[in-house]
């Protein structure tokens, strides 16, 4: 996914958030799931400023909420809003999110696959994850993370090989 041009309007300083679903979303509901978000972001505010905010759904799997604040930064209770928004939204839908030590990383063919970090060390050990397999890192804070590709990159250049020690190809 070519995640460089997300969101144009926004800053690279941006704020962004990534929840991670646990099943792949169908067509109908990720864009349910924007929608509401959307109608969220318009009467977001923090401090009584209104939040600039943008929400997409990637690869059938990634709520993606990036968001700046002219002049400022979002208040813990203007993040507490938003938080209440996706998961108010995820509940109506029945989307349940990646548990918060599971791996996604992306499958042979292409689809986003999430694991538990047992079940994804052992596929490393398999061989089935090398350091050429894309990895996801839905901790990244800025819009500019995601647009320079620090949110998907081979397991090799990411946090992933340290920690399950994946071998570096020659």
């Amino acid at each position: 996914m070519d995640t460089s041009t997300l969101f144009p309007d926004l800053p690279d300083a941006a704020r962004c958030w990534v929840h991670t679903a646990a099943e792949p979303m169908t067509e109908a509901t990720a864009e349910t799931l924007e929608e509401r978000m959307e109608d969220f972001i318009e009467g977001w505010s923090s401090h009584g400023q209104s939040v600039t905010g943008r929400v997409a759904v990637l690869d059938d799997r990634f709520l993606v909420l990036a968001a700046t604040l002219p002049n400022g930064s979002i208040s813990g209770c203007g993040i507490d809003g938003a938080v209440h928004a996706i998961d108010e939204a995820a509940a109506d839908l029945q989307i349940d999110w990646m548990p918060a030590l599971h791996v996604a990383y992306r499958g042979p063919d292409g689809s986003v696959e999430t694991v538990s970090r047992p079940t994804f060390r052992s596929r490393v050990e398999a061989g089935k994850i090398t350091a050429e397999t894309p990895v996801f890192d839905p901790s990244v804070t800025e819009l500019g993370e995601v647009r320079d590709g620090s949110f998907e990159q081979p397991a090799g250049a990411s946090w992933h090989a340290r920690t399950f020690s994946i071998p570096q190809t020659a």
